[in-house]
């Protein structure tokens, strides 16, 4: 058997981080996540502040990532630029196979990938596999030609920095750093794809990337899918009753669904696609995940709300605060529920700091936090202010989102003031 083909040095050209603004040295949630994994790692912090400062500079030569090393030529004191270096592993081969099926269980992580993506429970997923994507706690290891004995110098800080620019442009850049190229990953995933659609079609079913027509489908349960004319609706009516159902004929005993599931889903896709039609494309990349708290988030039942936990794995009160979230601050809002984030312009934090009130806020990451009222304030991605409140008591007392996010601070932690008062 030829063993897979190693990734080769992959070569770009120098590129100047931005010193401010949202897309401060990654504009995607993985090269965000690069950024947050290298910060929260073993080395040192204080380095690393300097290595940020040289990568804003556009200090940092075109890099080369082969597998398991990331190099580039770093500008620093010296009349001649000085060679850095970090390294991270490889994956061993058993590691790829178990990364290769988790990517392959999900076609629409394949297409991601090819669109220049990352789903968003990939690296979750892989890293429960026992497979890490992203960098260890005390994984990279710098090495610099400059005498400097830090760990890490800040040239190969900057390098670290640096990175992250490149990962947003294409995430296989991940994937070849720990050891495979893009074309090799691409016909491992043709594979297993094939594999699957084959096992399908042996066994007498459909394979999952073929399916069949809604209309065919629900005709083979026996009965008609004839939906009637639309009957015109009361002016002014936003019910989510107010239009008739366009299924008339209910699902065979035994099914787990109903016409009223079925329904939920219609009216769901519908809205979707009217918004598709307006622009808002956001909608076709959606993670699993975040799509299934939009819909939860979108005023289903109780008994749709508990099989929607059942799917995600979450314990119930981490799903419901993520759904919370949506409602309040939208997809956005979702990301800042999930974890805390490096804000792309620090100066955003400082400035919202000043609020010209008596209150007291602890910054720490995009979170200002008055410990004494139980209010919070998290500047998420999309630059706004989510308002947070601290709910229940002793060890189950926890953040939870309270009112709409703004892009103005105060308004947000008068917000919050609000609620707790309220609570």
């Amino acid at each position: 058997m030829t063993p897979p083909r190693k990734a080769p040095a992959r070569k770009t050209p120098a590129r100047k981080a931005p010193r401010t603004g949202s897309r401060a040295f990654a504009a995607t949630w993985w090269g965000q996540a690069w950024v947050d994994a290298l910060e929260s790692s073993t080395l040192d912090a204080g380095r690393l502040s300097r290595g940020r400062t040289y990568a804003r500079k556009g200090m940092v030569g075109p890099v080369t990532a082969a597998p398991g090393v990331l190099r580039a030529e770093v500008e620093g004191s010296a009349p001649w630029p000085y060679d850095s270096a970090v390294h991270l592993r490889v994956l061993t081969d058993a590691q790829w196979d178990t990364l290769l099926d988790v990517i392959a269980a999900q076609a629409g992580r394949t297409a991601a990938l090819l669109d220049g993506e990352m789903s968003a429970d990939l690296v979750d997923d892989a890293r429960a596999a026992g497979v890490p994507l992203l960098p260890e706690p005390s994984e990279l290891d710098p090495e610099c030609s400059c005498p400097d004995w830090g760990y890490p110098c800040k040239h190969a800080a900057a390098l670290c920095y640096a990175t992250a620019a490149h990962l947003d442009d294409d995430p296989f850049w991940l994937l070849a750093l720990r050891g495979r190229t893009r074309e090799a990953v691409l016909a491992a995933l043709r594979t297993r794809r094939q594999a699957l659609t084959g096992i399908a079609a042996e066994s007498g079913g459909v394979p999952r990337d073929q399916g069949v027509p809604a209309r065919d489908a629900f005709a083979s349960f026996g009965g008609v899918f004839a939906p009637p004319a639309p009957e015109p609706v009361e002016a002014g009516s936003d019910e989510p009753g107010s239009a008739p159902s366009p299924l008339t004929t209910e699902p065979p005993a035994g099914t787990p669904f109903t016409v009223a599931d079925l329904d939920t889903l219609t009216r769901d896709a519908a809205q979707r696609a009217r918004a598709l039609a307006t622009g808002h494309t956001a909608l076709l990349t959606e993670p699993p995940l975040e799509d299934v708290v939009r819909l939860a988030a979108s005023g289903v039942g109780e008994d749709w709300f508990h099989r929607l936990v059942h799917a995600t794995g979450l314990p119930p009160l981490d799903f419901a605060r993520l759904v919370r979230a949506r409602r309040h601050g939208g997809p956005a809002g979702v990301v800042a529920a999930r974890a805390p984030l490096t804000p792309s312009d620090p100066d955003n934090l400082d400035t919202a700091n000043d609020t010209g009130t008596a209150v007291r806020l602890r910054a720490w990451r995009n979170r200002l936090t008055a410990d004494d009222e139980g209010v919070q304030i998290r500047l998420g991605p999309d630059n706004r202010w989510h308002p947070y409140i601290r709910e229940g008591r002793g060890t189950t007392a926890d953040w939870w989102p309270c009112a709409p996010a703004t892009t103005d601070p105060v308004a947000a932690l008068v917000a919050a003031r609000t609620a707790a008062a309220r609570n």
